[in-house]
């Protein structure tokens, strides 16, 4: 089978064949645009691309043709010799890659099925709406702050109090800060939109409403899950999944000194983010929850935060049997595995 490397760009893309035995069979620029027409003239072949903003969609494309697509992560080309000696072009670039494809099994990062993709796509632009929301919510209150006011205010409300305050002033209101204001009122009513549409799939889908069992998980927590998830039979076991999102204890040990460190912040921290204010949730809603308490407990020795990753760690594990087992949330299990596991235990 042919070994496809392609180093690609946001306008032309360069690509290089080598047949199983090492040998170079076609070198050429191909714009990356057109490389769906690349793939369907091809006989199937394995498909080498580097992590970057174009590999996902030019996955989908191979793998409609029956290539076999590895996506190589960004953090391992340099030592497959993209780059080596300080010396980096596009064709050096496509010919160590195909290279190492014939010299070795490249493992590929997972690529999501076209749905976990367009989730992904979805709650990636409500966070951006989210952010840009931020920005201006903190630029309004930096301009109040140096004409010594302050206003307190969720971000939905904050162009209405601006107004109140400013309106009362001699002043008035700068028509600068006003075109901020309008700007947040279209940002947050954007946001609800998202919001209502996040709600209406994850009501929809059998797998999201099971997870909403959970105290403290809801739309936004399920759909980040399930998209950054994918497949749970990817994983063998719920430590397995925890350690793939970041929040499992990280180790920095040489000859007799061993030394543990905090968690290891791998994979998206956009699913990590959100499951630790899960967490939060879940101890505000249902103080009564065994892992609740267990949560509390912890707190008392190790303090809020670190306590509240482990329920995070926790919470992953238990959307992870949820999805798997096809069940819903059930806190006598939660209780049974804090009597049978013991304490810390229960969070790894």
């Amino acid at each position: 089978m042919d070994c496809v490397a392609i180093d690609l760009g946001g306008i032309n893309s360069q690509v290089c064949v080598r047949s199983g035995d090492g040998k170079v069979k076609l070198e050429r620029k191909i714009a990356t645009r057109r490389l769906r027409d690349f793939f369907a003239t091809i006989e199937p072949s394995v498909v080498i691309l580097e992590t970057c903003a174009e590999a996902m969609a030019v996955a989908g494309q191979a793998k409609a043709y029956g290539h076999d697509v590895r996506i190589v992560p960004a953090t391992l080309v340099r030592s497959l010799g993209v780059g080596a000696r300080g010396v980096k072009t596009d064709e050096r670039d496509a010919q160590a890659l195909s290279a190492a494809s014939c010299r070795v099994e490249l493992q590929s990062v997972h690529i999501p099925s076209s749905r976990a993709w367009e989730l992904k796509q979805l709650m990636g632009a409500r966070e951006a709406l989210v952010h840009s929301r931020t920005l201006l919510c903190n630029h309004v209150k930096g301009q109040l702050r140096s004409q010594l006011l302050r206003v307190r205010a969720i971000p939905q409300r904050l162009p209405q109090a601006v107004r109140r305050l400013l309106l009362e002033k001699r002043q008035g209101m700068p028509l600068h800060l006003e075109r901020v204001l309008k700007s947040l009122e279209v940002l947050t009513e954007q946001i609800l939109e998202a919001n209502k549409e996040i709600a209406r799939i994850a009501k929809s889908d059998p797998v999201c409403r099971r997870m909403m069992t959970v105290p403290g998980v809801g739309p936004i927590t399920s759909l980040r899950f399930l998209s950054t998830v994918d497949d749970p039979t990817r994983f063998k076991k719920a430590h397995q999944l925890e350690s793939y999102l970041g929040l499992t204890p990280g180790e920095d040990s040489s000859s007799s000194r061993q030394r543990r460190t905090g968690i290891t912040k791998a994979g998206s921290s956009a699913v990590r983010w959100t499951l630790v204010e899960a967490a939060w949730s879940f101890c505000r809603s249902r103080p009564e929850d065994p892992a609740a308490i267990w949560c509390k407990d912890m707190a008392k020795r190790r303090g809020k935060k670190i306590a509240v990753v482990a329920l995070a760690r926790k919470l992953a594990g238990i959307l992870f049997a949820i999805w798997r087992d096809g069940t819903n949330y059930e806190p006598s299990r939660t209780a049974r595995a804090a009597t049978i596991s013991g304490g810390d235990q229960l969070a790894a």
